[in-house]
């Protein structure tokens, strides 16, 4: 071998020792997790901003003492509610945007919803307009007739909320049983919203 290649070797082997550059490396995790900061802290104000836009909704109703023998109960998820009719427009005031557990309990009096970790509400039966068999709700895309959609007015606003129990053969009984309720809003039950 001549000097030459032997000193081309040598200055390749040098440049090849190199392997981390830590500085650059450094910098982009730190890049990187500002960014992933930045987005969360985007998300949580926009979920903010939907809430105070939504401030003009009542307080949830708390359950009444001594409610009726119940009709139905069931356990299961509690994935969220919309505008009626409109599945992708969560509605995040008073904690109904918040997915978690659920027991729901149907009796004459209305429907008691108790969400542990989340807030607790009750649907007058009076308020109550109907239900269905759907396939999603914000957020949330199930296969059809997947998910348990109950409709119910609130203050002047008509709201859909999303339920899946954990025997998704139960839908049926329970949709029937809300129509039995709401005769007069019988149609709100046989139909999905349109998408």
């Amino acid at each position: 071998m001549t000097p030459a290649v032997i000193q081309l070797a040598a200055e390749a082997e040098r440049r090849s020792a190199e392997v981390t550059d830590w500085g650059a490396r450094i910098a982009w995790v730190v890049g990187l997790l500002i960014f992933i900061a930045f987005v969360y802290w985007l998300m949580r104000q926009g979920w903010k901003w939907r809430g105070a836009l939504q401030n003009d909704l009542p307080e949830l109703p708390a359950a009444p003492e001594g409610l009726p023998e119940h009709r139905l109960a069931l356990t299961g998820r509690y994935h969220g509610s919309t505008t009626a009719g409109q599945w992708l427009d969560r509605i995040v005031a008073h904690g109904l945007g918040v997915r978690s557990r659920v027991e729901l309990t149907l009796t004459d009096a209305g429907l008691d919803v108790v969400r542990p970790g989340a807030t607790d509400f009750f649907v007058p039966a009076a308020q109550l307009r109907g239900a269905r068999l759907d396939k999603g709700i914000a957020g949330k895309v199930l296969t059809e007739g997947g998910l348990l959609v109950v409709t119910w007015a609130h203050g002047d606003k008509l709201i859909d909320s999303g339920f899946r129990s954990d025997r998704a053969a139960e839908h049926v009984a329970w949709v029937e049983a809300i129509s039995t309720l709401t005769p007069q809003n019988s149609s709100i039950t046989t139909e999905g919203a349109e998408r």
